[in-house]
């Protein structure tokens, strides 16, 4: 299971390590401060949004999560500086990720 095999299917997950407990992002097979082994921790995670923009309809949003875990999201409705939103849908098409929040 990995964190790009997880997300095709549609779920967030985060990449934690085993030894230190720290969430590793981007995610990879190692954590990036002690080396140690990464598993993919499941949830309802629920970040904040930090800054956001508009194009046409839609507006896209950097959002965080677990304090260090940065993505940008789209949303359809007007967001607010502070907002907790959660992962509505997510995936990769043509090889890209993709995050919608709600």
């Amino acid at each position: 299971m990995t964190f790009e095999t997880e997300l095709s299917q549609g779920k967030f997950m985060i990449p934690e390590c085993l030894v230190c407990k720290k969430s590793v992002w981007p995610p990879t097979e190692f954590c990036n401060d002690c080396f140690g082994s990464v598993s993919l921790k499941n949830g309802d995670f629920e970040g904040k949004i930090i800054e956001f923009s508009k194009q046409n309809n839609d507006y896209f949003c950097l959002v965080e999560f677990e304090k260090n875990i940065k993505i940008m999201a789209k949303m359809s409705y007007t967001p607010k500086i502070g907002q907790m939103v959660k992962i509505s849908k997510c995936g990769i098409s043509n090889g890209d990720y993709f995050f919608h929040v709600s």
